[in-house]
């Protein structure tokens, strides 16, 4: 995978959209009629259900999963929109790989297509967008209706597009501007009637809001000619290019440009950017409850007037670099990218597929009286009232529209998706992601500084050269040769035939010498007592270790050890393995190597000990000293390898931990954990301890009592050693 490039999962059984599947819910009566009552509309009290999926070829039941209402206005709707939670009453509960289901009623939309047509074109755009289908929807055995199941968007779905999901994922809600409101992070925890603008939906146990903050005050006050640089290397601003020709071709007037509504951001922690992602499509394509024409609005001008600023909109289209992507976007979009023929047969073929559906819809009707003649006419007529045009005119009129406004753009080469990947200690592969307005010939090179001295070397897009596939626009080649001893740093330069040339990042990436970086291996979970909680292949209940890697590339663990004593280095060496980027690691600390290769030769005490991850050179890659610890309570970090160590009464072994810790009062712990490497200058206790400090030669560089901060800004790199008043030894790394 590129960095930073989207995956795109395949429908798969649950969200296969050649057929209709249908799904069942059984609740208590008297639960389903509590929820349609009015005073409880908003209630958010999920409640037991049975589920069953049938989509002709698979049948499955789950019970119990949670079930409640969803929505907004839809919720006072005749025909209502509901979620369906695979976790709320069972730990870590997925199906086909998901948490949980909206089953939207669409009520707004009487073709119940225009936010299925818009998911489609977004994927197709190569935008990471939920996956939608059509489904019948059965409660008690009664028939609820046609909907629209969409994909719901949490750390499953961001971990399933970007690799990873320890960033924060930030759900924003109207008024949500991005408008700056000052440098202090919580300054955009502010709240819209009972919940924030900006909803923190991972990692909410740190609550912290300084990435999002830190996005917003460049996105605001960046200066224009600092602007692509400065707002490139914070956010995917290429991908988001394409998502606002995507929005101004769809008409999505309640997202952030028009309305400031319903968008997601993900720090993406592969990348360090914040990635956009679109949220909630129903109002599109001619449905309008505002009294704008939007098939022919300007594509240039298109944000709301007279009341707040719409910065992520008009911070680029006012920008002469970017205004000249989006026109190359949008105009791709319009006359290479969809077909209006091929759509229009695959809307066709849809509204043939799901009619049936239609016609015994009880609470189709109930909103706004549409019949079944209104849904076949919908197409092609505009109803009156909220539906300005029928779905095939208002695309045809919006393409037409688009291409009249459109100016001529003449776009510098897109560069993104930047990688490297060091496939041996002497090569480095180098790719990237090249966008051009204008056909080839066109030259992309990489310029690299390897041993205080620079060099050119070309990136080619043939397939042959570590690029991926011919002709796919990833353009690739190796530095080989590199001295072991030897860092190096190289940026990608495009030319296209008419001398527009592009040279990003505008900051050097910076590869480090071989060996002398440490991986971003981390204990990130342990349990020394486990009862119930997991068991191993063999059905035994042993104490466990999760190792993550928190690393941008792939980590192979066969030339590191594992150990409890962080004196004995090499007390178990790992699998011959990699762990990918993002990965997990599950071994089971039982002393029994003889079981396999995820069993450790040495146990965990629950009274307390250590546990270390140490290089092949012995050097310390991560490690801790722990106090006594609780049956079947785990202890790990969260986020996911983050300083901040947390009890978990629900340990996720093997997976991402999630926020469902104990609030530890840490006056009883008699350990403390010092981060690996040290950030900044400072290393601060969560309590004054008296303590020594010793590096590797054994000599004492500090001795102090009730230390509560440490300055190490005068000391040399390298690893140290830190006994406290307890007599524990703990490791301390300085980069």
């Amino acid at each position: 995978m590129l960095l930073g490039q989207a995956n795109f999962p395949e429908n798969g059984p649950l969200f296969i959209d050649t057929v209709v599947p249908r799904i069942d819910i059984f609740v208590n009566p008297d639960t389903l009629e509590w929820l349609y009552e009015h005073e409880n509309l908003e209630s958010n009290i999920e409640f037991h259900a049975a589920f069953v999926y049938d989509n002709g070829t698979i049948r499955d039941s789950i019970n119990p999963v949670g079930f409640r209402l969803r929505g907004n206005t839809s919720r006072y709707s005749q025909k209502k929109s509901f979620k369906i939670s695979f976790n709320t009453f069972t730990s870590g509960g997925k199906y086909y790989g998901v948490e949980k289901l909206n089953l939207n009623g669409e009520h707004n939309d009487p073709s119940i297509i225009r936010s299925k047509v818009c998911w489609d074109i977004l994927r197709k755009w190569e935008i990471p967008a939920p996956r939608a289908n059509h489904v019948e929807v059965y409660i008690n055995n009664n028939y609820y209706g046609l909907y629209i199941n969409v994909e719901h968007i949490d750390e499953e779905f961001v971990k399933s597009r970007f690799g990873k999901n320890d960033g924060n994922l930030f759900k924003c809600l109207w008024p949500a501007d991005l408008d700056y409101l000052g440098s202090n992070p919580d300054l955009y925890k502010l709240e819209s009637g009972d919940r924030r603008v900006y909803q923190l939906k991972t990692n909410k146990e740190t609550d912290d809001y300084t990435d999002l903050a830190q996005f917003i005050d460049i996105l605001n006050n960046t200066p224009d000619n600092e602007l692509v640089c400065k707002l490139g290397a914070f956010f995917n601003v290429y991908d988001y290019l394409k998502v606002i020709a995507a929005d101004i071709l769809t008409g999505n007037w309640d997202g952030p440009i028009y309305n400031q509504n319903n968008f997601y951001l993900y720090h993406n922690t592969t990348s360090g950017k914040f990635e956009y992602i679109p949220y909630d499509l129903d109002n599109t394509m001619g449905i309008d409850w505002i009294g704008r024409d939007w098939a022919n609005r300007n594509i240039y001008d298109w944000a709301k007037h007279g009341d707040n600023v719409r910065p992520i909109y008009t911070r680029l289209i006012n920008h002469p670099e970017f205004r000249e992507q989006y026109s190359f976007y949008i105009k791709k979009l319009v006359t290479e990218t969809l077909n209006m023929d091929s759509l229009t047969q695959r809307i066709e073929k849809t509204r043939s597929m799901i009619s049936p559906f239609v016609i015994n819809d009880p609470y189709y009707p109930l909103d706004y009286g549409y019949t079944f003649s209104d849904f076949l006419n919908s197409y092609y007529q505009a109803l009156g009232n909220h539906v300005d045009y029928g779905l095939i005119p208002y695309l045809n009129t919006r393409m037409a529209s688009i291409l009249q406004q459109l100016e001529n753009p003449n776009m510098k080469p897109v560069i993104k998706y930047i990688q490297h990947h060091r496939a041996s200690p002497s090569e480095l592969q180098i790719r990237a992601f090249v966008d051009i307005q204008h056909p080839p010939p066109i030259i992309v090179f990489a310029e690299f500084t390897l041993e205080y001295n620079d060099y050119f070397m070309d990136l080619y897009d043939d397939g042959n050269h570590n690029d991926g596939e011919a002709g796919d626009l990833i353009y690739g080649n190796s530095v080989n040769n590199i001295p072991l001893s030897a860092s190096l740093s190289y940026q990608i330069n495009v030319s296209d035939n008419l001398g527009n040339q592009q040279f990003l990042p505008c900051i050097p990436v910076f590869v480090p010498a071989y060996g002398s970086d440490t991986p971003l291996l981390f204990i990130n979970e342990f349990m020394a007592s486990n009862d119930t909680t997991i068991a191993d292949e063999t059905g035994n209940y042993a104490d466990w270790i999760e190792v993550y890697n928190g690393d941008d590339e792939a980590i192979w663990l066969g030339n590191k050890f594992l150990t409890d004593n962080l004196d004995n280095t090499d007390k178990w060496q790992m699998p011959d393995v990699e762990l990918e980027a993002g990965g997990f690691a599950l071994f089971w600390a039982d002393g029994k190597p003889h079981l396999g290769p995820y069993h450790t030769n040495f146990k965990l005490s629950k009274s307390g000990e250590e546990i270390g991850i140490f290089s092949e050179l012995g050097t310390s890659i991560d490690g801790l000293s722990y106090g006594s610890q609780s049956t079947d309570i785990s202890y790990g970090r969260l986020p996911n390898g983050d300083n901040n160590w947390i009890l978990f009464t629900k340990p996720t072994p093997g997976s991402s931990n999630m926020p469902n810790a104990i609030v530890e009062d840490k006056s009883k712990l008699s350990f403390e954990v010092y981060p690996n490497p040290v950030s900044g200058h400072t290393v601060y206790f969560t309590s004054g301890i008296n303590c020594r400090i010793f590096n590797t030669s054994g000599e004492q560089v500090f001795s102090g009592n009730e230390v509560s901060v440490l300055d190490v800004s005068t000391y040399n790199k390298g690893l140290y050693i830190i006994v406290s008043e307890k007599g524990l030894r703990r490791k301390l790394i300085i980069q």
